[in-house]
Formats: structure tokens, C-alpha cells, sequence
């Protein structure tokens, strides 16, 4: 096994937390209209304008630091060289000891199965998981 879907999250958090940067801090929506705090725009059905305040950029950098927090625990536990080998000689999760990739890692990678750049070794074990 090796750690090519740790590296996939990893990017796809720099990307997503990048674009969050850039996008200013704090968004908000009354009625129809979402203030980005740079610009205010209306028009938006009132649950989209919700929506789309539900998920300014402070709240995605909160989010993204903490799916980085929970991958930094479920990391790769190899089999192979471990002085301590895990059970049945596999390799596990060094925070909970399951199969790795363990549930966790595999819900934080579920969004984005469809990204071009998902590892194929894991799509069959993704629609196993779902």
C-alpha cells in the first residue's frame, strides 16, 4: 500500500483552502442578496443565498484545517519494516489499527471520487465504502 490518496487530500486541501485566501473572509446573506464583503449581489433564490453564505471562506479554512487535523491522525502504518508489525501483517491505520485506508480516510476522500485526478486504485474501494 502506499500513501498516493493521503497526497491526492492533501492536495485538493491546498487547493480549496488557496481559493478560500482569495475569496476574502466573511460572507453573509439577507433575503435574496449575499454580501461577499467586497461586492453584494442579489437575486438568489433565499435558501441559495443561505447557501452560498453557509459557505464563505473562513468557514472553509476552519474546514479544511480540521479534515487536515483528522488526516495527520490516520496515517499509513506499513506492514512492511514495521518493528511492531501490525496484526495479520497488513498495513493499518496507525491511529485506529483498522485496514488502511480506514473509514475515516475514506470519508474524507468520498467528495471528490469524481476528480480527475482521484487514485485509481481507490475508486473500487470507494464504491465498496459508499
Amino acid at each position: 500500500m502506499d500513501d498516493d490518496l493521503v497526497t491526492f487530500l492533501r492536495a485538493r486541501f491546498d487547493e480549496e483552502a488557496g481559493l478560500a485566501r482569495r475569496c476574502g473572509r466573511e460572507w453573509s446573506a439577507c433575503g435574496d442578496a449575499v454580501d461577499f464583503g467586497q461586492a453584494e449581489s442579489s437575486g438568489f433564490d433565499p435558501a441559495i443565498a443561505q447557501h452560498i453564505a453557509l459557505h464563505d471562506p473562513a468557514r472553509v479554512l476552519r474546514e479544511v484545517g480540521a479534515r487536515r487535523r483528522v488526516l495527520a491522525r490516520h496515517t499509513l502504518s506499513p506492514a512492511l519494516g514495521d518493528p511492531e508489525l501490525p496484526w495479520e501483517n497488513r498495513d493499518d491505520c496507525q491511529f485506529d489499527g483498522d485496514l488502511w485506508p480506514c473509514d475515516d480516510l475514506l470519508d474524507l476522500a468520498l467528495p471528490y471520487i469524481g476528480h480527475a485526478d482521484f487514485p485509481e486504485q481507490y475508486a473500487e474501494l470507494m464504491e465498496q465504502h459508499r
